[in-house]
């Protein structure tokens, strides 16, 4: 009995292959999906009676992409198999849609809903493709983000349909199309009404069915005429390889392989062709870089989404209105967004002028989305018309949250705290947005602390995929899952730590910026540390980041903490280095247009030329290794040391929130998965190195010696049971 692919065959003889899991809510594609689609296919071509087939999907997304659970446990068990049976299975689906494709019957695919990845590439080898002209779907390959290129022959096949420039696009960058866009390409035949469109597929199989595809036709050629060796096309993949190169690093392997496919796929004919695509595939399997994205952000990106820490048997939470107290930045960013996603807001600030301020910010951003078209103004006004902005802290009596969001003050908490219990429900959760301030003294404030809890935004909220969620002492499991409901309701991706300075991915962060503030106090050329910043793959280098986050604001920090430690504070080089040039030369950062950089009036920005008279360079400069090995190490000791205390509940979290919140190196996988791949031994070895020659700040915790002595990882069969469960 079939539980996955569903095949009834009409009496016109149009069989329809229904894809509707049984045995899951989503379209998953599995070897069960394979192994029924195969033998449906066999169907198709063996019955004398079937003129063609329909393929469509009997859920609202066409097709969700390979199973989670499925795809971790491949992580670990396909390291073992032989080369030749591990290039055999990956090219499983394109060997299966080759197979459809010239089964000698024609195959429609009735898209009726979102179909990325797998989905696309089971869409693109039928002989004719129509679309449901349904909001919101959308197709594409999106391979290339986790490390890998399409594997059931998309590198082959778009290029054959739409020209290899017009290619790169799709398999280079993982764009994901409209079925508008996708039609205007050619990758699609035809957009129709959601009720035409099994119409529509019985009218081609009827009146055209044309059972080969084009590439497999007599005189075949790429469109436009211009093959990979056309001068014009050649020399666009010469400069593309060189751009990616340039942008890059050579950190990544996929878009070079991908380029390959683009290259050496269409001077072959399609068997061939798939064949290459397979090869270049498993290379990628191979490397470490794929295992690492997938596994953080597919894997466990996936199981964060799908709220992995949310306590059981707590019910959900449905929000209609939440309470936003704070109407800066990031106050107003998250009132915007829950007002876009159809919740009701109450936004409060110390008086009408400054709340209005916050809605105004909404305002702005909903009449850019007007003016380019993306909006209507009715949807618009109806977005507004939720945020009610005031002083008056009584219309917050009914809700199920508060995010605080106001100056990071432990008074001007504690005081926004008591206002809020005051006029609260008893349940009410209150979740400050705080980067750093201990949650468990923050709950202190207030009668209910179990009701307490952290969540930090990242700014811009509206783009920003991270909430790092912070459980206090006191924090009840209730409050948790509450916190946990609204970064899903908002499509947030939450990470659940618990209280500790920094919690981590400011500590996280910390540790990059405080190393390489270092080296600049002792003489190291600040061009060198920015640069080897973007080499090792770091998106905004940490001068650029500290300008950014304000050096007054660091300054202020600093301050408090050797207010806070009394005669037990250490002056660090960093804590003077920022003091000088904020307390002495009111260098403030971007806001004021001097830092480490000077800002011109058009935006453009260069080193401050000043910085060589306070810290002379060395006359000789670190290699661009070592700066990497410093910034990036000083992480790592830094993620094991979160561990060992008890901040981080898994390494997933760290991997996760290192990525979507500070900029950590994607190709690396997150901190913990770079330490597995490097080898738990190697990482002790390279942190004493460093620490000998640089700090204590290097040094290894016990966490990572025991780990290496008992031949332990983060990751996989040998995995740590992460400390903080212990304490659990």
């Amino acid at each position: 009995m079939s539980e996955v692919i569903h095949v009834t065959v009409d009496a016109d003889g149009i069989a329809t292959l229904l894809f509707d899991r049984k045995d899951n809510v989503m379209n998953v594609m599995d070897m069960k999906f394979m192994t029924e689609l195969e033998a449906a296919v066999k169907q198709v071509a063996a019955d004398p009676a079937i003129k063609g087939a329909i393929i469509t999907s009997g859920k609202p997304v066409f097709a969700a992409g390979a199973d989670l659970k499925d795809m971790e446990a491949a992580l670990e068990r396909n390291q073992d198999i032989p080369l030749a049976e591990r290039v055999a299975q990956n090219a499983s689906l394109s060997t299966l849609l080759r197979k459809m494709e010239t089964c000698g019957k024609p195959v429609v695919c009735a898209i009726n809903g979102t179909a990325m990845g797998g989905g696309t590439e089971l869409a693109l080898a039928c002989h004719y493709r129509v679309v449901a002209d349904t909001k919101g779907i959308m197709l594409g390959l999106p391979e290339v983000q986790v490390g890998l290129l399409p594997g059931g022959g998309g590198t082959q096949r778009v290029p054959r349909l739409v020209g290899i420039q017009a290619a790169m696009g799709v398999v280079l960058e993982g764009q994901a199309l409209s079925a508008e866009k996708a039609l205007k390409m050619g990758l699609i035949h035809k957009v129709v009404p959601q009720d035409q469109l099994l119409g529509e597929a019985r009218r081609w199989l009827l009146e055209t069915g044309d059972p080969v595809q084009p590439w497999d036709k007599k005189g075949f050629k790429v469109p436009g005429g211009a093959g990979p060796m056309a001068p014009a096309v050649a020399q666009m993949l010469v400069v593309s390889n060189a751009m990616i190169q340039a942008k890059t690093f050579h950190n990544l392997p996929a878009p070079k392989a991908i380029l390959s496919c683009l290259y050496e796929g269409p001077m072959l004919p399609m068997d061939k062709a798939l064949a290459v695509e397979a090869k270049y595939f498993t290379l990628l399997s191979l490397d470490p870089v794929s295992r690492n994205m997938i596994r953080t952000l597919f894997v466990n990106k996936g199981k964060a989404d799908k709220l992995m820490h949310r306590p059981e048997g707590v019910p959900k939470t449905t929000f209609k209105k939440i309470g936003v107290v704070g109407a800066g930045l990031m106050g107003a960013g998250i009132a915007y967004t829950c007002a876009k996603l159809g919740i009701e807001v109450v936004l409060v600030d110390r008086d009408q002028v400054a709340a209005d301020k916050g809605k105004a910010y909404s305002a702005k951003r909903l009449e850019k989305d007007i003016a380019k078209g993306r909006m209507t103004r009715e949807k618009a006004d109806a977005i507004l018309a939720r945020i009610h902005s005031g002083a008056d802290y009584a219309p917050l009596a009914d809700v199920e949250i508060v995010v605080e969001a106001v100056f990071e003050d432990r008074g001007i908490k504690a005081d926004v705290t008591k206002k809020l219990e005051a006029v609260l429900p008893a349940h009410a959760v209150i979740a400050s947005n705080t980067s750093a301030l201990p949650i468990t003294e923050l709950a202190e404030a207030g009668a209910h602390p179990a009701n307490f809890i952290g969540m930090h935004f990242f700014s811009p909220v509206e783009r920003m995929p991270l909430v790092e969620i912070i459980c206090g002492k006191q924090t009840s499991p209730e409050t948790l899952a509450r916190a946990l409901d609204l970064a899903q309701v908002m499509k947030k991706t939450p990470i659940v730590v618990n209280d500790g300075p920094g919690f981590f991915t400011s500590r996280f962060i910390g540790a990059y910026v405080n190393e390489s503030l270092t080296m600049v106090t002792e003489g190291v050329n600040p061009a060198l540390i920015e640069n080897a910043a973007k080499m090792a793959g770091i998106p905004v280098g940490p001068l650029t980041v500290s300008d950014e986050i304000g050096l007054d604001v660091a300054y202020h920090g600093g301050q408090q903490r050797k207010k806070d430690a009394g005669a037990a504070f250490k002056e660090s080089p960093t804590f003077r280095l920022v003091e000088k040039l904020v307390g002495d030369l009111g260098r403030h950062g971007r806001k004021n247009g001097k830092g480490f950089f000077e800002y011109a009036a058009d935006g453009s920005k260069k080193l401050w030329s000043g910085l060589a008279a306070l810290y002379p360079r060395l006359p000789q400069q670190p290699s661009v290794d070592e700066v990497k090995a410093r910034m990036l190490f000083s992480q790592l000791a830094d993620a094991a040391r979160a561990m060992e205390e008890g901040v981080l509940r898994d390494p997933a979290d760290g991997d996760v929130g290192s990525i979507l919140g500070v900029g950590f190196p994607a190709y690396l996988g997150g901190p913990f998965a770079m330490m597995d791949t490097l080898g738990i031994p190697q990482v002790v070895a390279e942190c004493d190195r460093l620490a000998a020659a640089y700090g204590e700040q290097f040094a290894p915790p016990r966490l990572l010696r025991d780990m290496a002595r008992a031949g332990q990882t983060f990751h996989g069969p040998n995995r740590l049971v992460p400390p903080a469960l212990k304490q659990a």
